[in-house]
């Protein structure tokens, strides 16, 4: 049977930075269409069967009472049976239970920390992030429909995955030999030592970024080092830069309509699977992908690696172009 798997984060796109840039608003009412949007074209393509995370907005729900009520929905939506408790956590287990049912894809509909909470748990299914969030550096903004499509090819076995899935990279960090935790895109360093919102927003308490990519049309603290080295997806290397210091002056896009003046060193290259150790001269806390997770100590050392052990990412162009030539949206008569 062809199944995929639907999380979508209510919480996504509602942190400080919305109060302190102008970044596009994805309600959750929006979110409940792309849902459908995504059902159905998954549906009409040949999904049998879709399993969707519950959520405090009821997301699944509503979207599968809307199509049942428009008498569209011919296929089973299942949502799955589990506590929620308005966290990462629910992400997490629901990317873990979908694995075990052996979705043929999952799709995520959040910003990058809704797609670094996948990664957490994610291993091998292939995986589709949708833009939904404030940060969407890893996230595309696609259409619910376009996405519905390539997951259906995905599932149905109907394209080459070895040609059109690809691992992606994602930043370790470690401390005394545990794996503490991840981030896909950007890690950034900072002497702010307290939580509070999630979101770090002021550039002048940081201190280093490390990222697995960067370009300067991205929207985050990756661009501080984007706006002076191109950092690709498929580069086997990731970089970092200190922040604060230096000889180079720049301007990069770090929120949404807001362009800061920052002085940098010059960017350090990382290759894969390469250590390289930091020892804290100060207090501070680490942003994963532009979330406060990690708080560390003056006089504490902690070790990065960047690595090809992220998400198996769909290439939904690639999907669609490979589905087309095997006979994907060939029908027979009726």
């Amino acid at each position: 049977m062809s199944t995929i798997g639907i999380i979508a984060n209510p919480a996504s796109g509602k942190d400080i930075r919305r109060l302190v840039s102008h970044a596009t608003v994805v309600d959750n009412n929006e979110k409940v269409n792309i849902v459908k949007r995504i059902i159905l074209a998954a549906q009409g393509a040949g999904v049998e069967k879709i399993y969707i995370m519950p959520d405090t907005f009821l997301i699944g729900y509503k979207a599968k009472e809307d199509l049942i009520a428009s008498r569209e929905l011919n296929i089973p939506v299942e949502i799955l049976d589990m506590d929620i408790k308005g966290s990462i956590k629910d992400t997490i287990l629901a990317t873990e239970i979908m694995e075990k049912l052996v979705v043929g894809c999952i799709i995520a509909l959040g910003g990058d920390g809704t797609s670094r909470a996948v990664a957490k748990s994610i291993t091998c299914t292939p995986l589709i992030s949708v833009s939904t969030g404030t940060n969407n550096v890893y996230p595309e903004l696609l259409e619910g429909t376009v996405v519905g499509m390539a997951a259906a090819a995905i599932s149905t076995q109907t394209c080459d995955i070895g040609n059109t899935c690809r691992r992606d990279k994602r930043i370790e960090v470690y401390k005394e030999e545990v794996l503490m935790d991840i981030a896909l895109v950007d890690c950034v360093i900072s002497k702010q030592t307290y939580i509070g919102s999630k979101a770090i927003w002021k550039a002048e308490d940081i201190k280093k970024v490390i990222v697995s990519r960067a370009h300067p049309a991205s929207i985050g603290f990756s661009t501080i080092v984007g706006v002076k080295m191109l950092v690709g997806q498929d580069d086997d290397f990731g970089a970092s830069i200190d922040v604060n210091k230096g000889d180079n002056n720049l301007v990069a896009p770090i929120a949404a309509g807001t362009m800061k003046r920052i002085q940098v060193n010059e960017p350090i290259i990382h290759p894969l699977d390469e250590i390289f150790e930091m020892k804290m001269e100060y207090k501070g806390i680490m942003a994963l992908d532009g979330e406060r997770e990690l708080p560390f100590k003056e006089g504490e050392i902690f070790r990065f690696k960047i690595t090809r052990n992220g998400p198996f990412r769909v290439n939904i162009k690639s999907t669609l172009e490979s589905a087309q030539l095997n006979g994907f949206f060939m029908r027979n008569k009726a």
